[in-house]
């Protein structure tokens, strides 16, 4: 009886360490701190999607670019490195990866979702430049319309003509360059990791690239002013390598892709109102914010469309670029 009894243990537990080894775990990173919005979301996604398969595939995130910046991770993707990602475009590998960044392709956030969304012409057009990097684009994630945060007061604002005489940092991605050179600020490329520091020290007086979230979670003890300019729609993708999304068992698989649309559907429908209670955590912390009129904004986006998009549609290919935006125009 105690050798039927050990024997039935053995097994059970031979049967338990199967299927241990059997279980998936993927490393994900993103770029924001623990505790941010998206890593909270993704937490949630991740143990949404531990149940729907039963334990067999896992997500462990790596929050606050703990496996490299977003440029060398979606490098690493590409190769099978790291599995997976929700963060911005890297533009390094493949210019054309700036259409998602274009300036002032969205006026409001229907337009927004109709051009980022599913079926839109820059979904598709990022799913297809992803899938030459062999990796998948399972979703994309909106963020916020883009603004300028300042350490000093504002300058004419309302007024793209105007020179501002205020040096800002911005990312090393010629649509920001050209767009915060376009809007009268004098533009300087410097590495995110160095961004802070650059503003805390004089070098620059402001931040151009990102939002009201981007700008509370690391530039927030900086910023004495944010200019809700819309200067472009930011939205990141949840990127996986394909050749580790092939490998998954088919239930694994539909399971993650499922989760991920629904992903995406949530966050269209909190995003907007995500922007704006960060915008009034920045007005809490301290800083002043510059709304502009809808006429100022009108006449922004007109200017800077006719500065930028051109030497933009210049870099990433003049027939390729003006062919999704004749589609976001029809």
């Amino acid at each position: 009886m105690m050798t039927f009894l050990k024997s039935t243990c053995m097994a059970a537990a031979l049967a338990a360490t199967a299927g241990m080894a059997m279980a998936d775990t993927l490393k994900l990173s993103h770029i924001r701190p623990q505790g941010a919005t998206i890593d909270n979301e993704l937490r949630a996604f991740a143990e949404d999607l531990s149940g729907a398969t039963s334990g067999s595939l896992e997500l462990n995130l790596f929050p606050a670019s703990a496996l490299g910046d977003y440029t060398s991770v979606q490098e690493r993707i590409s190769v099978g490195a790291i599995d997976m990602a929700v963060q911005p475009a890297a533009t390094a590998v493949d210019r054309r990866m700036q259409i998602s960044a274009f300036p002032y392709v969205a006026s409001n956030w229907a337009e927004a979702k109709k051009i980022y969304g599913p079926g839109g012409a820059i979904y598709d057009a990022m799913k297809e430049l992803y899938a030459k990097q062999d990796i998948t684009m399972l979703a994309a994630y909106p963020v916020y319309f883009g603004g300028v945060a300042l350490n000093t007061d504002a300058v004419d604002p309302g007024n793209p003509s105007a020179a501002k005489g205020i040096k800002v940092r911005v990312p090393g991605i010629k649509s920001f360059q050209l767009t915060a050179d376009a809007l009268g600020y004098i533009s300087s490329p410097i590495p995110f990791s160095e961004a802070f520091t650059a503003v805390q020290t004089g070098v620059v007086d402001g931040v151009v690239g990102s939002g009201a979230e981007g700008y509370y979670a690391s530039f927030r003890d900086v910023t004495t002013t944010y200019v809700p300019v819309n200067t472009h729609f930011e939205v990141w993708y949840m990127i996986i390598n394909s050749g580790t999304l092939a490998e998954l068992n088919d239930g694994d698989r539909a399971a993650l892709e499922q989760a991920a649309v629904a992903f995406e559907a949530k966050r269209w429908q909190t995003a907007e109102a995500d922007q704006g209670a960060f915008e009034q955590k920045l007005a809490d912390n301290g800083a002043k914010i510059v709304s502009l009129s809808d006429a100022e904004l009108s006449a922004t986006a007109e200017h800077v469309r006719a500065q930028v998009w051109p030497q933009v549609l210049e870099d990433v290919g003049q027939d390729w670029g003006q062919a999704i935006l004749d589609k976001i125009a029809e």
